[in-house]
């Protein structure tokens, strides 16, 4: 760790400002992303302005290679890991409740004894409320599969709760986060903006460092990071829409899982798990060849923690898709259950709060644009 990634948060944003101010005043990446023209915005950098500034960065890395005051220079500009480093200090500031933030410090261990827990709680209430002889049974599909070890309702009443926390719990984020940004809620919700940020998010438009590529995991142009970002995350909306699908069947149409295998909610739980195991594998590969000049090492558990509950989610929900009528069933659900059960209790203290407030920029980010430049002209 790095001097810099040691400073309190005060000094932290100190320095950030030293770098903000520096490069507003040279403007040369000014065509890379969408950090630099609300970085041109401003003539004074407040602490939320460092925070939202932060999270709009997508860490593509151009602007360090381009950069005449990157090191060895005096200025010693590292544009890219210093924001990486407050986006870190963002997690923490606002997050709900308080008292969790610590999981911040240490996440790649949080991450792993969470995970560690939930697979341990998810074998022995399987076990226990299946019985030993049911729980080694094979089961076909006419006898339910997997619900004949745990029924439909109650698995649904326990991750349906679990999942109600953790939408509250980064609502609470949110309604943190937001007012720094000095706009109004309704300003969120509007078409445009909103329509806008879902458009750069879906299509991870800042991750081609202004047409070339990333210069990811080095000062080569590649786009392989944002291809692999795409299967990672369409694989999480398929198998996401994989559950609203089976939802609707259960409660709408009152067709009951387990499915067949050419069924809709099995194909788009197929195609997303098969996104979430190449998505991650090829980020794994692309961040053991990263630059270290290119982000915060205190993060690295975090990234990886993340990873490998995406990785662990799908690997155990494909294992269970293939042994679903076998003597075999009864562990792989346990896994998958597991390390669903772990995803969720992390997601509101863990990588994927990330997501939460990069949109929440690029929202503010298409909201500044559409006003006249300040003291200037129109954009």
């Amino acid at each position: 760790m790095s001097a810099r990634d040691a400073l309190p948060l005060d000094e932290l944003i100190e320095e950030a400002q030293r770098v903000l101010s520096i490069c507003n005043a040279c403007r040369y990446c000014e065509g890379f992303c969408a950090v630099f023209p609300a970085l041109e915005r401003r003539l004074e950098f407040r602490e939320s302005d460092v925070h939202y500034l932060a999270n709009l960065c997508h860490n593509c890395g151009a602007c360090l290679y381009a950069c005449q005051y990157a090191p060895p220079h005096e200025f010693n500009l590292d544009f890219p890991k210093i924001l990486s480093t407050v986006r870190a200090q963002t997690y923490r500031k606002y997050a709900w409740p308080e008292g969790f933030a610590r999981l911040y410090e240490r996440n790649g261990v949080a991450v792993g004894l969470v995970t560690a827990l939930s697979l341990f709680a998810a074998f022995f209430f399987t076990a226990w409320h299946a019985g030993g002889v049911r729980f080694f049974s094979a089961w076909s599909d006419a006898d339910g599969s997997f619900y004949a070890l745990l029924p439909h309702s109650l698995m649904a009443g326990i991750f349906g709760a679990v999942f109600l926390l953790v939408v509250v719990s980064l609502a609470a984020s949110f309604f943190r986060f937001w007012p720094d940004m000095e706009e109004d809620v309704v300003e969120f919700v509007r078409l445009q903006p909103l329509s806008a940020a879902l458009s750069d998010a879906g299509t991870l438009r800042y991750l081609d460092g202004g047409g070339e590529g990333c210069t990811y995991p080095d000062e080569r142009p590649s786009f392989a990071r944002r291809n692999f970002h795409h299967l990672t995350f369409w694989g999480f909306v398929l198998c996401f829409l994989a559950t609203v699908t089976g939802t609707i069947y259960h409660y709408v149409f009152g067709i009951h899982a387990p499915y067949p295998f050419y069924s809709l909610p099995v194909v788009l739980g197929t195609l997303g798990g098969i996104g979430l195991i190449v998505g991650p594998l090829g980020l794994f590969a692309l961040r053991a060849r990263r630059d270290p000049a290119l982000g915060d090492a205190s993060q690295a558990g975090m990234d990886r923690g993340f990873l490998v509950l995406l990785l662990g989610t799908a690997i155990t929900g494909l294992g269970l898709l293939v042994t679903r009528e076998s003597m075999f069933m009864g562990t792989w659900l346990a896994l998958h259950l597991g390390f669903v059960l772990a995803f969720f209790l992390t997601m509101p203290y863990g990588k994927f709060v990330h997501g939460l407030y990069r949109l929440a920029a690029l929202v503010r980010f298409h909201i500044e644009r559409r006003r006249p430049l300040p003291d200037f002209a129109a954009e």
